[in-house]
């Protein structure tokens, strides 16, 4: 393949991806504690045919710049970007959300810790705090089955309304993780996250210390996708891919008439 037509097409597939991560961060707009992803990009390796500082045939002389022709484009990363979404009032006792760079901590079905923004919390058969998969928090908090109300502090401490009793009585303590690079997380699907080499081992704290931020009932985080930047983005992203579909049928074009040139 020709290299202008090579160069163009690792454009493409570039911008095609991402379109492809435009297109998740839209398609999760409206996902509880969503993420959005940001696809960054890096120059290939260069084709060097006289380096910079190289001599010239004039005794004495340098050349200042020299040539180097790039070879494309690749996909550097795509990761997510951990800013604080709006916190939404629901009303909800058991939605939760974390004003703060904190994680909730919940064991999988196979026994792991994955981690979480999404509060969307409900009440199992056993009167455990769970995720809407039926994850457990990793607080061993169960709910007395009489209890008529229950009220989660911002600190994170967790009580109970129960008939007959007019103090309310403290059934657990939520703990939150942060971690030195969140965008180091793994993601899994359903809201989930787990730990990975990059994000770095979580550090456990009470909320409102180290960091981790608060924990605040009846609100829930939203997404913090900006519908606005990311259309604008996939029109920037859908003009760069034309243009370079335009450089492979120009490079094409130009072949076609150095081999007529020929004959």
């Amino acid at each position: 393949m020709d290299r202008a037509m090579w160069t163009a097409a690792t454009g493409m597939q570039a911008q095609q991806t991402r379109i492809d991560t435009i297109s998740n961060n839209l398609a999760n707009v409206n996902t509880t504690g969503f993420k959005q992803s940001r696809a960054d990009f890096q120059d290939q390796m260069y084709q060097v045919q006289r380096l910079p500082g190289a001599s010239t045939s004039a005794a004495g002389t340098e050349v200042p710049t020299g040539v180097q022709i790039g070879l494309g484009v690749r996909t550097g990363s795509v990761s997510p970007i951990f800013e604080q979404g709006n916190l939404e009032n629901t009303g909800n006792n058991l939605d939760l959300a974390i004003e703060g760079r904190g994680f909730f901590q919940v064991q999988t079905p196979d026994g792991q810790t994955a981690y979480t923004r999404a509060g969307t919390f409900k009440l199992d058969d056993q009167g455990r705090i769970v995720t809407p998969d039926g994850n457990p928090l990793l607080s061993g908090i169960t709910v007395p089955p009489d209890a008529t109300s229950v009220n989660i502090s911002q600190t994170g401490q967790v009580s109970v309304s129960q008939p007959g009793t007019a103090t309310p009585v403290q059934v657990g303590q939520i703990q939150l993780a942060t971690f030195a690079n969140p965008a180091g997380l793994r993601a899994q699907g359903g809201n989930l996250f787990m730990e990975s080499g990059a994000s770095g081992p979580p550090q456990q704290g009470l909320p409102g210390t180290n960091g981790a931020g608060t924990v605040q009932q009846g609100y829930l985080e939203k997404s913090n996708v900006s519908v606005v930047n990311e259309m604008t983005s996939m029109i920037a992203g859908q003009r760069a891919y034309e243009v370079n579909s335009k450089a492979i049928k120009t490079a094409d074009e130009m072949l076609q008439m150095a081999n007529n040139l020929k004959r």
